[in-house]
């Protein structure tokens, strides 16, 4: 049995397809039961748990040949990320009782990062994890380029996306979650039965922001351009936006411009999806269409 957490998202989904599509027992892990219909029409089965409900996890992990962890994603998050450690408190509780055979998690690029910022909710699992005799894979992919989602509007209304990320000409590792749910359903297939591995995974090429726009220009037919957004603007903007506590994404984002968020020699030794921005920023743009 494959049980799945984060099976709602993109890249949870991929993973548990890829897995069903090669007749694989597959479960579902979800907080919502009304959510869960459609995985028990493709074949899946459902058990229903909180990420942060220690037992409900167990018993959803119960007889797992692997179990796949797909941390929430909190991006203003309270100081010392407790929201993230109660998660991390009780998936370990859980793991521990459960004991699979082995357990891949959905990390970051960054993890290793010394520095404190939103991703060190990542190293924080992964140090957590770490401690379990259960043989473990972290998967690191680089920046969602389905990030790229919030710029569709102005991409399409006002011909500009407003970059975070800079400058405009810098590539930054970025990756489809396609690929990142692909490679994820080829790794907890693997039989690893000792310790611990890391696996980073970005695109086929790196992507800067002057390459987004020229993607939303391809897409839209019409001309897109870059805006960056001054780093002396970021606190009042977050906070504008109902942030709390804005520090950690900033420091986040000046880990990549700084280039101390990113894999080690530029990701020579990284696995290479296959999905290209193009490709990512079409599907974006026609999925903002229809709806």
């Amino acid at each position: 049995m494959y049980t799945i957490t984060g099976i709602t998202g993109k890249v949870g989904g991929t993973l548990a397809r890829k897995l069903l599509e090669a007749k694989l027992p597959v479960r579902a892990v979800m907080r919502d039961a009304a959510k869960g219909q459609t995985w028990v029409d493709q074949g899946a089965e459902v058990a229903i748990a909180e990420m942060e409900d220690a037992k409900a996890l167990a018993q959803a992990f119960a007889g797992s040949e692997a179990v796949f962890i797909l941390p929430p994603s909190e991006f203003d998050p309270e100081p010392g990320y407790p929201e993230a450690q109660k998660v991390i408190d009780a998936v370990v509780t859980a793991l521990k009782k459960a004991r699979p055979s082995r357990v891949l998690c959905l990390s970051t690029i960054g993890a290793d990062a010394h520095e404190n910022n939103l991703l060190t909710q990542r190293t924080m699992m992964e140090e957590a994890l770490s401690t379990l005799s259960i043989p473990l894979t972290f998967l690191r992919p680089g920046w969602f380029l389905e990030n790229s989602l919030w710029d569709v509007a102005s991409a399409r209304d006002e011909g500009v996306i407003r970059s975070f990320l800079q400058p405009a000409d810098k590539p930054f590792a970025m990756v489809a979650t396609e690929d990142i749910g692909r490679i994820a359903a080829e790794l907890i297939q693997q039989d690893w039965t000792t310790g611990k591995r890391v696996v980073e995974l970005e695109g086929p090429v790196r992507v800067s922001p002057n390459d987004l726009a020229k993607a939303f220009a391809n897409a839209l037919g019409h001309p897109v351009r870059v805006e960056i957004v001054p780093r002396d603007t970021w606190e009042t903007l977050f906070r504008g936006q109902g942030m709390k506590n804005p520090l950690p994404r900033m420091r986040m984002l000046d880990g990549f411009n700084e280039g101390w968020i990113d894999f080690p020699g530029n990701g020579d030794l990284a696995l290479k999806g296959t999905v290209s921005v193009d490709t990512v920023i079409r599907n974006l743009v026609k999925s903002a269409t229809i709806e």
